[in-house]
């Protein structure tokens, strides 16, 4: 069976944007709210951040639950991994998530400033200055036949579109506008010459876009 990647659980705005504007260690988000773009998956029972028991079923927590089946691997951009730019000014920077990441495989972080690889919990990243084609030969390598998760941030899955590397996306559309920030796309029809598309309305508001390749 081959293997695939993926982008799962990804949200943007109605006007196509996963962040906003001024991201920075306080904003992740940028000016955007980010409950407002992402609430729907932390309200779920299997969202993987979730600390607490509960959470809602239905439409919204098939989506979060299907967001680690399967997956060896994850590939994201720096910006992802965190808010600095240019060359490291130290090695204290382990990312957003504390002691315990929520990937559980091997996380490979594109970047033109390469550091050395650790380990969280049952996590390890390792950092790349690598195109997309070589970046995906690593993961795939790790990931040990299962597929390969393409976590974001935008500019990392349109580097991957662009590289006609991406086989599977799971996009939600939040209702919400944010006017500026990382655009994903203009209009999601610009992927139509290459994906198939269902479009399907969760209770919640967000809007669940399934593409696969054709």
């Amino acid at each position: 069976m081959s293997q695939l990647l993926r982008v799962q659980c990804f949200t943007v705005s109605r006007d196509g944007f996963g962040a906003g504007e001024g991201q920075s260690l306080e904003r992740p988000f940028g000016h955007a709210d980010p409950a407002a773009l992402i609430s729907w998956a932390g309200a779920t029972a299997h969202w993987p951040n979730r600390t607490e028991p509960g959470g809602s079923r239905g439409l919204d927590d098939c989506m979060t639950r299907d967001y680690a089946r399967n997956i060896g691997a994850e590939i994201m951009g720096r910006n992802k991994f965190g808010p600095q730019r240019g060359p490291w000014k130290d090695h204290e920077w382990k990312g957003w998530w504390g002691e315990n990441p929520p990937f559980h495989t091997p996380v490979f972080v594109l970047t033109h400033h390469e550091r050395p690889s650790f380990t969280l919990s049952d996590t390890t990243f390792h950092f790349l200055d690598a195109a997309p084609a070589e970046a995906l030969a690593r993961a795939k390598e790790a990931a040990d036949g299962r597929d390969v998760r393409l976590g974001g941030g935008v500019a990392t899955i349109r580097a991957f579109l662009e590289a006609d590397l991406v086989d599977t996306m799971h996009i939600a559309v939040a209702p919400v506008d944010l006017g500026r920030g990382e655009r994903l796309w203009e209009s999601r029809t610009e992927l139509l010459d290459r994906f198939h598309l269902d479009t399907v309305p969760s209770p919640s508001g967000v809007t669940h876009l399934l593409f696969w390749r054709k």
